[in-house]
């Protein structure tokens, strides 16, 4: 697992290999990973939208933005947490995300980015 905290929002991701399947006659990797969203700050904020940046160790990097995480789009006060899973395909066994999620400070007004720590994609048998 690994954690990094923005401005008091301490984001954790776990990751897990599902597993290889074929689609459209080609070998796909299916990792999932489980992001845990921690308010540590004096604020209530929101999530407003996601930016990753996919990396596939036989792929140019893939970019991936858009509002919300899962169709949701939380508000966390003090002490407050979110947790969800999602997923994502690779061509290759071995990757990593990066990224960031936009939230907005409910005191302030302001608009912040909260850095979501790379985090691998490795299917365990590619691994020695």
């Amino acid at each position: 697992m690994v954690s990094q905290i923005t401005r008091g929002i301490k984001i954790s991701v776990a990751t897990s290999f599902e597993g290889t399947y074929f689609k459209n006659y080609k070998l796909h990797f299916a990792f999932s990973y489980h992001i845990t969203i921690e308010n540590h700050s004096k604020d209530s904020v929101q999530l407003l939208s996601r930016y990753w940046e996919i990396f596939d160790s036989l792929n140019d990097k893939e970019v991936v933005s858009g509002e919300g995480v899962i169709g949701k789009k939380p508000v966390l006060k003090p002490g407050e947490s979110h947790v969800y899973s999602s997923g994502c395909l690779l061509a290759s066994p071995l990757g990593s995300m990066k990224g960031f999620f936009t939230m907005i400070n409910f005191t302030s007004t302001r608009k912040f980015r909260v850095i979501v720590p790379t985090f691998r994609l490795n299917a365990p048998f590619a691994l020695n």
